[in-house]
């Protein structure tokens, strides 16, 4: 038996068999799982929690930026001309007064695109589906205003804008309960880095060398 089989095994076990007539197996997977677990540490206001979010994600070198949403197009604009960015990858959700003020030219996200031709894309700006503030995590479903997983990993730049506080959460069990297992789910925890070879930090190297996070607030 190898190591796969003896974790997958225990797994099972852990699990419990699904009832035959269930026609949702993670549903009823879900119900045998004991969820008395704390859900998150403390209590905060919703102010806090995004400071908190701001805090962690700053931690992890993420750029964060707040703002209004009056103010949002004006800020995307500077970021992308901050950047040099002359082209920008736009998922087929993304709200059209986002990008209303920008000059970089809109590269549609189509599922012909190669990774060359995305890799030559400057930046890319999505929305998320949930922020986690005690972690500093960005959560991407692939919803329409997120696009699909690999416009986020090729390109250099990627600009996340999160809804505040309507997409933050205080705690990682708190944001499993807004997200569907089904769905293509993408974590980010700053911009990619790796220190696989002798414990030398390299950033870029599994996705963006800069995620700048912005807090939207009044929309």
């Amino acid at each position: 038996m190898s190591g796969r089989d003896v974790v997958l095994g225990r797994i099972r076990r852990a699990l419990g068999p699904a009832p035959d007539d269930a026609h949702d197996p993670y549903a009823a997977y879900g119900a045998a799982v004991p969820r008395d677990y704390l859900r998150e540490h403390g209590t905060r206001t919703e102010a806090a929690t995004v400071d908190l979010l701001a805090e962690n994600l700053a931690d992890y070198r993420a750029v964060v930026h707040r703002v209004h949403a009056d103010g949002l197009a004006e800020l995307l604009a500077r970021l992308l001309a901050a950047r040099g960015a002359r082209t920008v990858l736009v998922p087929p959700g993304l709200p059209p007064g986002w990008l209303t003020a920008a000059d970089a030219v809109r590269v549609l996200d189509r599922a012909a695109s190669t990774p060359r031709e995305l890799d030559r894309v400057d930046s890319v700006v999505t929305g998320c589906a949930v922020a986690v503030a005690e972690t500093g995590t960005i959560v991407l479903d692939g919803s329409p205003d997120q696009g699909r997983r690999r416009i986020t990993l090729v390109p250099d730049h990627h600009v996340c804008v999160v809804r505040v506080p309507e997409r933050v959460v205080a705690s990682v069990p708190l944001a499993l309960e807004r997200l569907d297992p089904l769905r293509p789910l993408t974590w980010i925890s700053g911009p990619s880095a790796t220190s696989d070879i002798e414990l030398d930090r390299v950033e870029g190297v599994h996705g963006p060398r800069t995620l700048e996070v912005v807090l939207v607030s009044g929309v």
